[in-house]
């Protein structure tokens, strides 16, 4: 899969895309406006991380490449890819449980904690894309 040259875009479906895991020093846009807010990414091999309007919204360890991310009341979507399996952390609800899908799939319900976070696994490889999707319960 080619990467998008652009570190944060933004589509036009009303989406984001962010990241580039291929990149081997730390880079960043700042001050990224979207819909009313501000938003700014971090990424690397290494890490890749996402805030909007200065709060936690995305972290993935390793890096990795988000494609049509979405955020709503009810369900946060998106499409994700990189190099190797990765941990990804979401700014959730706090104390709230959603059923999490991967390609569609239901791999369980979780429970974010008293801050909100939600912490999953992908599994990923070169020139794979995985459509995660996390509903509210």
């Amino acid at each position: 899969m080619a990467l998008d040259k652009a570190l944060l875009a933004a589509g036009n479906d009303e989406t984001l895309g962010f990241g580039d895991y291929t990149l081997d020093k730390k880079s960043k846009v700042e001050d990224f406006e979207f819909q009313g807010d501000i938003y700014k990414v971090k990424t690397f091999k290494e890490i890749t991380k996402l805030e909007k309007n200065g709060m936690f919204v995305y972290e993935s360890v390793p890096g990795t490449r988000v494609e049509k991310f979405k955020a709503g009341e009810q369900v946060v979507s998106f499409i994700v890819s990189g190099e190797q399996d990765a941990q990804l952390t979401l700014e959730l609800e706090a104390d709230s449980e959603y059923v999490v899908y991967m390609d569609e799939v239901n791999v369980g319900d979780m429970n974010t904690n008293l801050s909100g976070k939600l912490v999953l696994s992908v599994e990923l490889e070169p020139g794979k894309e995985i459509l995660v999707e996390v509903a509210k319960k």
